[in-house]
């Protein structure tokens, strides 16, 4: 969608998009091992996994510049934050601690509660859903009633 100037409304959602994946991604690559105890004994090769995800933040992120690619960028990255939420319950429910992430339920509290946030914010930068923000429209006979 455009604004009345033309410009794409949503562009500042996807520069913070852009910028907190590509940030994040940045980290799991750069210090791997630091997510490692955080990973759910079920996922296989552990260490790939932590590397694959650094990357698919950077790819989202930079997805995101690219008009072809956006939707799809916003669909993946709101896919990935459904994926993590293990790792992340993991880490809150035994305690783990991820050096400089602090360790108390101050922090995993708001980080679970947060993460439903993330899957909508990638959704709503890439105009895959308007909610809750959509303008309604009045049905043709809603004004008679």
């Amino acid at each position: 969608m455009r604004d009345s100037g033309g410009r794409d409304d949503r562009r500042w959602p996807r520069y913070g998009l852009i910028g907190l994946y590509g940030v994040i991604g940045i980290v799991h690559l750069a210090a791997t091992d630091r997510f490692l105890p955080i990973m759910p004994d079920w996922v296989p090769a552990p260490r790939l996994v932590v590397i694959g995800t650094g990357l698919c933040e950077i790819a989202g992120a930079l997805a995101l510049f690219v008009p072809r690619l956006r939707r799809l960028a916003g669909l993946m990255l709101a896919l990935y934050a459904v994926c993590v939420v293990p790792a992340n319950i993991k880490q809150a429910v035994e305690g783990i601690a991820v050096p400089p992430i602090p360790d108390t339920w101050w922090y995993h509290g708001p980080r679970l509660a947060l993460q439903p946030v993330m899957v909508w914010w990638a959704l709503y930068a890439v105009h895959a859903i308007d909610w809750p923000f959509a303008v309604r429209r009045k049905s043709p006979g809603a004004a008679k009633r």
